[in-house]
């Protein structure tokens, strides 16, 4: 800064320079000896004095040391904001875990604040609530010849699975929980399960949900689901051509030539796009998800979820006498096998 430039403390030396003049004039003999005296001590008194300005030039630099502390004062405040934006990320992280669980209206499977699996079991909710939405319970297609149905037609119990070929957690529940059901419920008439096409993955889930279709105008819809979910390497899966074409012969489906046609049709994109319309009508956002009378599940939840909401579900239907007594439930009208909702073997 200009202050601090010792230039400008050395322009007040300048005078002595014209006061040096005095000396010329000293031998005139009419000068004062007092007067010669005089001008000496003047540029003695004024060049000492001048230096003394430069020691000022060390305070100057302290604006220098106090810039330390206003660079060093926003590091508490960085520190304190990225305290609370990772906090806030934790808590974010948190919530959408907990709503990609419970993406399908209703909160009766959510977690309590007590701290524990959250799983809510039958015994903790209504009479009305296992009763079901009567809307939803109007979503039960209960026709005795679809094939993508198992279970009686008049089974006082209706599973609705909204679900994807490539869903790793669709699979889970196919080969963990489905088949405890089928064997518990199915078989005994209680229960009947409805699948709906629900593809959230792409064009390869796509081209599976039109291959289950194909093949379950084979009456082999079943056996590819169980194909296809039995391997886990299908999760995600592109599903090509020649893939599908082996999961169908798994599956035994005959005809492939057929297969081939049947995937490839109107019919079947439309069955497609019927079922994602009525998933995403309910609030659906990922996969899987289920209706239980009505009642909605979300996720491969723990079995004890699905057979308490399917006990509580009969036990109402039971009250309002929209069913026969447990010893009564035939399912012979399902149009085939109790478990098998038609598929030829």
């Amino acid at each position: 800064m200009p202050p601090t430039d010792p230039s400008s403390h050395t322009e007040p030396s300048e005078p002595p320079t014209g006061s040096a003049a005095s000396p010329d004039r000293a031998p005139e003999p009419t000068s004062d000896p007092d007067q010669d005296s005089k001008p000496k001590p003047d540029p003695e008194s004024e060049s000492k004095p001048k230096p003394k300005p430069k020691p000022e030039s060390k305070p100057k630099p302290k604006p220098k040391s106090e810039s330390k502390p206003t660079a060093k004062a926003p590091a508490p405040v960085r520190s304190r904001k990225g305290v609370v934006i990772g906090a806030l990320v934790a808590v974010a992280a948190l919530l959408a875990g907990w709503l990609s669980q419970y993406a399908v209206g209703g909160d009766t499977t959510a977690p309590r604040a007590g701290g524990d699996s959250g799983n809510a079991t039958a015994e903790e909710r209504s009479d009305n609530t296992a009763a079901g939405d009567p809307a939803l319970l109007k979503l039960a297609r209960r026709n005795a010849d679809d094939p993508f149905a198992r279970g009686a037609a008049d089974a006082p119990v209706v599973l609705i699975e909204y679900a994807d070929f490539g869903c790793s957690f669709c699979g889970k529940f196919a080969r963990d929980t489905e088949p405890k059901l089928v064997e518990k419920y199915v078989d005994k008439g209680l229960l009947r399960i409805e699948w709906r096409n629900f593809p959230v993955f792409g064009e390869g889930s796509e081209r599976a949900a039109l291959a289950g279709y194909a093949a379950g105008e084979q009456g082999r819809f079943w056996q590819f689901y169980d194909a296809v979910y039995a391997d886990k390497g299908n999760e995600k899966n592109a599903f090509e051509d020649g893939h599908l074409r082996e999961l169908a012969e798994q599956a035994g489906v005959r005809d492939l030539d057929r297969f081939d046609r049947d995937r490839a049709s109107e019919a079947a994109r439309k069955l497609l796009e019927k079922d994602r319309t009525e998933a995403y009508g309910l609030g659906a956002a990922a996969t899987p998800a289920f209706l239980v009378n009505g009642q909605p599940i979300a996720g491969a939840q723990p079995d004890e979820v699905f057979t308490d909401a399917i006990e509580r579900a009969a036990a109402a239907a039971e009250k309002s006498g929209k069913s026969g007594k447990p010893g009564e439930w035939s399912g012979g009208q399902s149009g085939g096998k109790p478990g098998s909702g038609g598929d030829q073997d």
